[in-house]
């Protein structure tokens, strides 16, 4: 029933069946990375900024440290089937890895760096307090905090237009 209630749920049920026991459960590893996302677009501090990229950037256990070795893996095992093609997206995937993940790694570990030694509150954020003013009648509704900047979202890409045969 625990996990009923942490997802939203109201749960009404016998004392025999109401417990608030939560079995463990893992997110996904997108979903994982996904909430770093989540996590850079509610920090209200460089502070919180900077620990979400840590979990990114980190050399011992990141996110990015993790995918060079999968880039690598992969090199290997395209390197062990042996056809000429293989070895081809072998060198291309280590390509990637030394290349074009290390300049990645490298920009966001140096902003990293630099979001840690700011100590500074992002202008155009702040805390939710949850408070609700008294006038409102929805106390339960509405919060105080004015609401996060909307993005518009990118339009596609135009169409190419060939010649018509």
């Amino acid at each position: 029933m625990a996990r009923l209630r942490a997802a939203g749920y109201h749960v009404d049920c016998d004392a025999d069946f109401d417990t608030d026991s939560r079995p463990a459960s893992y997110l996904p590893l997108g979903a994982s990375v996904a909430h770093l996302a989540e996590r850079l677009r509610e920090a209200t501090t460089t502070a919180e900024a900077s620990d979400a990229l840590t979990e990114l950037t980190a050399a011992h256990d990141g996110i990015l440290t993790a995918l060079d070795e999968v880039l690598a893996a992969t090199a290997d095992f395209h390197d062990e089937l042996g056809g000429p093609s293989d070895q081809y997206i072998a060198q291309r995937l280590r390509y990637i890895a030394d290349e074009h993940l290390r300049v990645i790694h490298g920009d966001l570990s140096y902003l990293r760096n630099q979001l840690a030694d700011r100590h500074a509150p992002h202008p155009g954020r702040s805390t939710c307090s949850e408070e609700v003013p008294t006038t409102e009648r929805e106390r339960s509704a509405v919060c105080a905090c004015p609401p996060p900047p909307r993005t518009v979202p990118a339009p596609p890409p135009p169409l190419a237009v060939g010649l018509r045969r």
